[in-house]
């Protein structure tokens, strides 16, 4: 009996000592922590972080921060900060007061301080301020299996060093500003469990190596822009969560694995069918494909899953009926198929009236049902435009005249009614005449004064909603032009129009764009010239093709003299509008509702050139071959506004001309093309190019005919339309 008190006692007494040698920090590890609390510039979360003498692995955890020690180690370290990434959208890679750390902040410096806690499992810093480019020695945190690092100002690209993290198990990015591409090698980490990287600007394809990842159980990369096509998903057959929204990914809706709880893969570019495989997803509880280009009829038995709570169908283009015999599941709380274009009556199972605890949303479709802002049947019915072609010879002529003057009235219908809109989406900011009062030169031979260069506020604020979030301008050395070209070689050149020749390039961070070689005028300083080019770059649009920088080349014997303008362009690689309007063109052709698609997206970029921006950008040039189509067939504007830096800005404001005429002259310029737009639109590329004038004067003539007389009365349509109601 003695001897077994002893043998406890021992073994209390052993144990005391254990603990408390275990929660004795290492010196080294002490002053480690005390040298991040510095680098993260003495948050107030740290404040109890007083010396080395401060018992760090005994301080009680909250919900700001915790220390976890074993072993005279920290292997769990979590601290919350109040910098918030998810308050600040403007973030361009340098500090912000009071958002961010300072600029005596080293991502490179931090990291190399948190590596010496080389015993970490578990590190969280949340919304810190932290910024920079997250260097590849993160890697040294060898036995990690716990990483979150959202809710900061972190850039660049994933380190991809850190494939050699083999115990990650969870791995967390959220609300950052990573801006290249998802890494390729994250079926390296063979634990990896959850992969979270929400909220950032992640581009480029989905990359097929997640397939690989067996072991994944939540994938969450939404609100970034990554693009492409999903691959098939059914081999993870552990993921419960695939969230996807917010992106540009297209083509078909991937397979999926049978074992998903929650689906969001809504605001997309989505088309075809919804897979009849998504019918035997048994375990799926919510799924939302709102918001994407899905057509057909929906399956059935998506409605009647046994698990299933949220179905969201809604903003796509589904059409037919839905089966009046539809079963729907014992736990069905949600559906949304409203804006589609659904006809028939409402299935029994789909009435909110018999079940009061299950919400249903069906408006915008053509459903037999009084009421609930149903559309008529014949919105949803398929309908397909005959393009007509004439025969070759001089009857074939004839009849195309005759079917340019009967259509010519039709033309100038649908432009109105595209400006109409333009007029309700896009409203004006400023009346066309204090707009051109604004734009009217001051002592100026281009037609801009030195105010108006020099004022960035002349970029109204209004505007800014329209404004896509992209690069800031800036200035490009030739030797990085040469370098993206490979010194401008014949295998980068894409063509040559009126403003010069275009090549291909690939910049150092992997960013494909279009380089335009501009010749400029030589009466232009060097001051004159930047000051028109930042002017011009300050313009941002969802339609309008985004210059991301500009080269000014001076003459080698005279530093002063302007050589060549070299514009950097966003590329688009799926060609201009012309290649997609007839079987002989190389590109796919666009059906009418997506030419219509395209003309309206158009018409909002030269709205805004028109009247988002003081002074306004005119005689844009407009033609087929300069609407540019993206890979989710979006059109883009491009070589706006170049008038400002070409000759032909001094052809304007002669021979006694006052400024508002010659203003009044470029505006009527572009909606004369916009004409011809429609026209080429509805009867292809093959309009003869010596008609071009006797078109723009048939068009003139029938807007006369509808009492539009001229470009300066546009304002007075729109107040004749809303105040009519008609």
């Amino acid at each position: 009996m003695e001897f077994c008190t002893l043998f406890l006692l021992i073994s209390c007494l052993s144990w005391s000592l254990f603990v408390l040698c275990d929660s004795q920090l290492q010196t080294s590890q002490s002053q480690v922590l005390l040298q991040l609390k510095k680098h993260l510039e003495y948050p107030k979360q740290l404040e109890i972080w007083y010396d080395r003498k401060t018992e760090f692995c005994s301080l009680p955890p909250s919900a700001n921060l915790n220390i976890t020690c074993e072993f005279n180690s920290v292997t769990e370290l979590n601290i919350m900060g109040d910098k918030p990434a998810t308050k600040v959208s403007d973030f361009a890679g340098f500090p912000i007061p009071n958002k961010t750390l300072s600029h005596s902040f080293s991502m490179d410096s931090f990291v190399t301080t948190l590596s010496r806690l080389s015993s970490l499992k578990t590190l969280s810093l949340i919304s810190l301020g932290i910024w920079g480019p997250l260097p590849d020695k993160i890697h040294r945190l060898s036995s990690l299996e716990y990483l979150d690092l959202s809710s900061n100002f972190l850039f660049g690209s994933i380190p991809p060093k850190m494939f050699t993290l083999l115990k990650l198990q969870t791995f967390v990015l959220d609300d950052n500003v990573f801006n290249d591409t998802v890494p390729s090698w994250l079926n390296s980490l063979p634990n990896l469990t959850t992969l979270r990287m929400k909220k950032n600007r992640l581009k480029g394809p989905f990359p097929s190596s997640i397939e690989g990842i067996k072991t994944l159980v939540d994938l969450d990369l939404s609100s970034n822009e990554i693009s492409g096509d999903l691959p098939d998903l059914s081999s993870l057959t552990n993921l419960k969560l695939l969230d996807l929204r917010g992106n540009k990914l297209g083509s078909h809706l991937p397979t999926l694995p049978k074992g998903l709880l929650m689906v969001f893969l809504n605001n997309n570019s989505f088309m075809g069918e919804i897979p009849t495989q998504y019918g035997q997803l048994n375990q799926l509880q919510h799924i939302d494909v709102s918001f994407n280009m899905l057509t057909g009829k929906p399956p059935p038995e998506l409605f009647s899953l046994p698990s299933l709570a949220h179905l969201n169908l809604a903003s796509n283009t589904l059409k037919g009926s839905l089966s009046d015999n539809l079963n729907c599941g014992r736990n069905l709380e949600f559906v949304d198929i409203s804006n589609n274009r659904l006809m028939g009556s409402l299935p029994s199972c789909l009435n909110s009236e018999t079940r009061d605890n299950r919400v249903i949303k069906f408006s915008g479709n053509c459903l037999s049902i009084a009421g609930h802002h149903q559309h008529p049947e014949s919105y949803c019915r398929e309908f397909k435009v005959h393009v007509y072609k004439s025969n070759n010879g001089g009857k074939g002529i004839g009849v195309s005249v005759g079917l340019i003057v009967g259509i010519a009235v039709l033309i100038v219908l649908l432009a109105i009614g595209l400006l109409i809109v333009c007029r309700r989406y896009c409203p004006r900011l400023i009346s066309e005449q204090h707009l051109l009062q604004k734009s009217v030169p001051e002592n100026s031979t281009a037609g801009l004064s030195s105010e108006i260069l020099t004022n960035p506020r002349h970029v109204f604020e209004s505007s800014k909603s329209e404004v896509q979030i992209l690069p800031s301008c800036r200035s490009f050395s030739l030797e990085e032009l040469k370098e993206a070209t490979n010194n401008f070689d014949s295998s980068a050149f894409l063509g040559e129009g009126s403003y010069g020749k275009i090549y291909k390039g690939l910049l150092k961070n992997g960013t494909q764009v279009a380089i335009r070689c501009l010749p400029t005028s030589k009466k232009y300083s060097i001051r004159n010239l930047k000051l028109r080019l930042d002017m011009l770059a300050k313009i941002r649009h969802p339609h309008l093709v985004c210059i991301l920088g500009h080269c000014i080349e001076v003459e080698q014997d005279d530093h002063c003299s302007i050589n060549r303008v070299f514009f950097v362009l966003e590329y688009i690689p799926n060609g201009n509008f012309r290649s997609h309007l007839s079987d002989n063109s190389p590109g796919e052709v666009l059906s009418w509702p997506e030419r219509l698609a395209v003309l309206i997206c158009v018409c909002k970029a030269v709205h805004f050139l028109h009247t988002g921006v003081i002074p306004g950008f005119f005689h844009n040039r407009l033609k087929t071959t300069n609407i540019l189509i993206n890979e989710h067939r979006l059109a883009k504007l491009g070589d706006y506004g170049l008038s400002i830096i070409s000759e032909e800005t001094g052809n304007y404001g002669t021979k006694g001309q006052e400024p508002k005429s010659w203003q009044m002259t470029r505006l009527d310029d572009d909606v004369y093309s916009f004409g011809l737009i429609l026209l080429e639109s509805m009867l292809g590329p093959s309009v003869p190019a010596k008609t071009e004038a006797t078109l723009r004067g048939i068009i003139k003539q029938a807007g006369r005919a509808c009492k539009v007389d001229g470009p300066s009365s546009v304002s007075d349509v729109f107040r004749r339309i809303n105040n009519s109601g008609d």
